[in-house]
């Protein structure tokens, strides 16, 4: 059923809201996610289904999508696929909620596009930090980060474009994933600590474990191909992006 919810603080102007899409077939914790956003100052429109899902967030735009996994007719996967796939929705950021724990399904989610992803049961908190920390590193550009193209071993990083080439070829990649590649490509051969990639590609102060850096690098690896081996495991401290893999 489509479920169309708008509510309006008369001293809060709407246009100084965000606005998120939650999508979840249990509708006791559709109407929980409601509440506890609506609280936090976001405006929420909600489905409870995938068709319905992708109608919404193609009529109205949501500024971003906190997306259930698992669902009736059209899955979250789905979902996901066909809003990275829209032209007018491609940038819009994914949060991928789900009760499936194995490190494939989250793998799944990642690559086709989602930036992040949640497993259930999830505090609220930490759902309003994630989302507020997916937003903010949407919305921030760095003007020095931002217009430095890289080119290494093969790999050509164009932020302006936000565009990763590969022989030639375009590579997809999540706005985390295209972060992560940028820091580790734009210094070759430096080690990056766990704890230093999170601040730089998620932020700082974000409600995350280091284990989230490891299933996004999983992630990149698979989409760049064999050029995936170029980034280095360092065991016990993090990774580093080298142009002579063993």
């Amino acid at each position: 059923m489509l479920k169309l919810r708008m509510r309006t603080e008369p001293n809060v102007p709407p246009v100084a809201k965000k606005t998120l899409l939650l999508v979840e077939d249990d509708d006791d914790l559709l109407e929980i996610l409601r509440l506890t956003f609506e609280a936090e100052g976001f405006r929420c429109w909600t489905a409870d289904n995938g068709e319905d899902a992708l109608t919404l967030c193609r009529r109205h735009g949501p500024d971003l999508v906190v997306l259930d996994l698992m669902l009736p007719g059209i899955d979250g996967i789905e979902v996901c696929t066909e809003i990275k796939r829209d032209r007018a929705l491609a940038r819009t950021p994914v949060l991928m909620l789900t009760a499936k724990s194995e490190e494939s399904d989250v793998v799944l989610g990642l690559g086709v596009g989602a930036d992040d992803y949640v497993t259930k049961p999830a505090r609220p908190r930490e759902l309003v930090a994630r989302v507020r920390n997916i937003l903010r590193r949407s919305t921030t550009k760095d003007p020095v980060v931002t217009d430095q193209l890289v080119s290494v071993s093969g790999i050509v990083i164009d932020p302006s474009r936000f565009e990763v080439r590969s022989d030639g070829s375009v590579i997809r990649l999540t706005p985390t994933e295209f972060k992560l590649l940028q820091t580790l490509a734009g210094s070759p051969g430096r080690v990056f600590r766990r704890g230093d990639l999170l601040d730089s590609v998620i932020g700082p102060g974000a409600v995350v474990t280091e284990r989230n850096i490891d299933t996004h690098v999983k992630s990149l690896r698979k989409k760049l191909g064999e050029r995936g081996a170029l980034i280095e495991t360092v065991r016990g401290v993090g990774y580093r992006f080298t142009d002579e893999p063993a």
